[in-house]
């Protein structure tokens, strides 16, 4: 059970550490309204994952695990992690904007965490890929599934409200070639972990399905 506990807990806070709407809506909020501003947004922002972490659960519970299952499922994680690494790494140079605070009120907070997490969609098809990861291909039980996930959104949560207690000091740092940088580094991760996931899980059905055809 301790892997599953430090996985999830470094998975969470990985998710927080990239250069999206959330991250510079609770840097400029963290840095205009102080901290508390920070934990509110950070509030709607874990509320929002544990939705798409509960029907992720859901979601692949209702999957029954399958020797030809497996491997289909195991390449939708390495495509969809050549994609997250490839978007990374050719998109130009991020545009360091910060949005600016237009209400000075908590609700505001909450609701502008839950909405900008909410509505993007990768956010959803990345928990339902690491709970389809989680069940098929590391067989994780039920119970270590939900260990999991319940540690990676401590790790969101964990991550998000450093940033907003420390976002006076974070903010100088944040250039556009830091964050330039940052993304083409998380970007080549990303295609090294789908290139591992496909020789574990996709080497053999393919050296298979090839000598099949021969």
């Amino acid at each position: 059970m301790i892997l599953p506990i430090l996985y999830g807990f470094l998975t969470g806070v990985g998710l927080c550490l990239t250069f999206g709407t959330v991250f510079f809506s609770l840097i400029q909020n963290s840095v205009d309204n102080g901290y508390k501003a920070g934990l509110i947004i950070t509030l709607g922002v874990v509320l929002g994952d544990s939705i798409y972490v509960t029907f992720a659960l859901l979601g692949t519970s209702m999957i029954p695990h399958s020797k030809e299952l497996e491997p289909i499922l195991a390449f939708v994680g390495v495509v969809f992690l050549v994609v997250l690494g490839l978007v990374n790494i050719i998109k130009g140079t991020p545009r360091v904007a910060y949005p600016k605070t237009k209400f000075g009120n908590y609700a505001y907070y909450f609701t502008t965490g839950f909405l900008l997490n909410a509505l993007n969609p990768i956010n959803f098809v990345s928990w339902v890929t690491i709970a389809g990861i989680l069940r098929h291909s590391l067989n994780y039980d039920t119970t270590q599934q939900v260990v999991f996930m319940v540690l990676a959104l401590v790790g969101v949560a964990t991550a998000e409200s450093a940033l907003a207690i420390y976002a006076h000091k974070l903010k100088r740092f944040f250039t556009p070639r830091v964050a330039l940088i940052f993304n083409r580094v998380t970007g080549v991760v990303f295609i090294i972990v789908a290139a591992r996931l496909a020789w574990v899980k996709l080497h053999d059905p393919l050296v298979h399905l090839i000598n099949s055809m021969q």
